[in-house]
């Protein structure tokens, strides 16, 4: 009697399905020929920021290099003028208890 192995394979001796190959992400700001990342727009720049307000990185938004920098500042500079929160505690949407 033999075996079958757990797997993905399905016990077959190819290893079963392809290999899965992500889709490359395209920059959104190349796309759109945005020339400026403008701090102030604020709706922009949340798709940008995680649900705790740390800046999401090029492997997750397919930016490229060039305007992962300029959103990078855009987002700091938004955050000086107090435009974004810093962290979800500044918001009023989510506040850890202090102990």
């Amino acid at each position: 009697m033999t075996q079958q192995r757990s797997g993905a394979g399905g016990g077959r001796r190819g290893g079963g399905r392809g290999r899965f190959y992500a889709r490359r992400k395209v920059c959104g700001f190349c796309v759109n020929k945005v020339k400026h990342i403008d701090y102030k727009n604020i709706d922009v720049l949340k798709n940008y920021v995680s649900d705790r307000f740390k800046m999401d990185a090029r492997r997750k938004t397919g930016t490229c290099s060039r305007h992962q920098r300029a959103l990078a500042s855009a987002i700091k500079r938004a955050r000086i003028i107090a435009l974004l929160p810093f962290s979800p505690a500044h918001t009023g949407v989510y506040a850890a208890p202090r102990r």
